[in-house]
């Protein structure tokens, strides 16, 4: 079997609320989903997820290829495009092309993913987190109450402006899920919104309030050093490593000892998430993949002996794609269903009738003042 050629379709994830983080939200609730579909002369399809702007760059990497030699393709996407660099969004359509190999891998084993790549158990366990920044008291609450229900008993809250409703928050969720186990595990993250100092302070003032399991992206993500000091200073674990791509960007923060809780973004591909996961698993650090649409790094962690739960961010999935997996008992059960067990239904796919994340209040631009705020202020404070 060889590919042969692609083909790019765009859908929308319809929330249900507004979703962002400190940097921004986006108000209508409703952000774009790339779907990209690698096709074979087999009659078989590959689906991956994210963006992948730069992929006519590097699909000549890969084109005419037995899509079976996965990781050799992962590195020869690297290696076609190293002169002009494959950072940011080239590393999105080197991860989207990954997806895609890695779910007609799986495909034609006719088998899911999660069996192809040596996992025992299709169970995942997962932590909540509803990008929930934007939210109102009432809706928060609303939105962990469902969470809950569903048996989840970790959460994640959006924070990193004012550390009086940051704490507010993390009591509240701590009560909800209190339901569920006699001591909730609470993360907050602030997106890169501090910078050292103000981390050490805050997390001092939180730390008297309750027991927080990470803090996630306390300053700027190149900052091996800054996230070392807060380490040293809290009892809460450092998590970082969403927007990091390649081993060699994580090696700073390895060799300075400033990550506790290693994590990789699910738009960056399967393949560079078990790599990462393997530099972890030697330094006996664990690892925690950040959540996307339809989740399907999950069957990469399913198969690892570090993971220490993978992040959730909603259980309704995308327009027109159906996934075979179950968001219940604080976590993914993954079905089997061949590949990644997604289905894309293009009669159904929506076009995007809003900004979405790349609106320009969203979360995907830093503010102005961010790390520069002498004072916490109010969420709606001007930039």
């Amino acid at each position: 079997m060889k590919i042969t050629g692609y083909r790019s379709l765009t859908t929308t994830h319809d929330w249900g609320r507004p979703v962002g983080d400190v940097n921004g939200v986006v108000a209508s609730g409703v952000t774009e989903v790339p779907i990209l579909l690698l096709e074979t002369d087999g009659g078989l399809t590959g689906i991956g997820l994210g963006q992948h702007g730069d992929i006519d760059r590097v699909f000549p990497a890969v084109e005419g290829q037995d899509p079976r030699a996965v990781t050799a393709l992962y590195d020869s996407m690297l290696a076609h495009v190293f002169k002009s660099g494959h950072a940011g969004a080239t590393y999105g359509a080197i991860a989207a092309v990954d997806m895609a190999l890695w779910d007609l891998k799986a495909k034609m084993a006719d088998e899911p993913l999660w069996r192809t790549l040596g996992a025992l158990d299709r169970f995942v366990p997962g932590y909540a987190s509803g990008l929930c920044y934007g939210l109102d008291d009432e809706a928060f609450a609303a939105l962990y109450r469902g969470w809950a229900a569903r048996g989840y008993n970790s959460a994640k809250v959006k924070g990193g402006r004012d550390i009086g409703r940051d704490i507010a928050r993390l009591l509240a969720a701590r009560d909800i899920l209190s339901a569920n186990t006699s001591h909730p595990a609470l993360m907050l993250d602030v997106n890169e919104a501090w910078n050292v100092k103000q981390a050490v302070r805050h997390l001092a003032e939180i730390e008297a309030r309750l027991d927080l399991t990470w803090i996630e992206e306390p300053v700027r993500r190149w900052d091996a050093e800054g996230h070392a000091r807060i380490s040293r200073a809290c009892r809460a674990a450092v998590a970082t490593g969403e927007n990091l791509t390649g081993l060699d960007q994580f090696a700073p923060l390895f060799d300075a000892r400033g990550v506790d809780v290693v994590q990789t973004g699910s738009v960056w591909g399967i393949t560079h998430f078990l790599r990462v996961a393997t530099a972890a698993h030697a330094r006996n650090l664990p690892v925690s993949p950040v959540g996307y649409n339809a989740n399907p790094v999950a069957h990469a962690a399913a198969s690892l002996p570090n993971m220490i739960g993978i992040e959730v961010q909603d259980w309704k999935m995308p327009a027109g794609l159906t996934v075979d997996q179950t968001i219940a008992d604080g976590g993914i059960r993954l079905g089997d269903a061949p590949g990644l067990g997604i289905a894309v239904d293009e009669a159904a796919l929506v076009a995007r009738t809003a900004p979405g994340w790349n609106s320009a209040g969203g979360p995907h631009r830093r503010p102005r003042q961010a790390g520069l705020r002498l004072v916490p202020d109010g969420p709606q404070a001007a930039e």
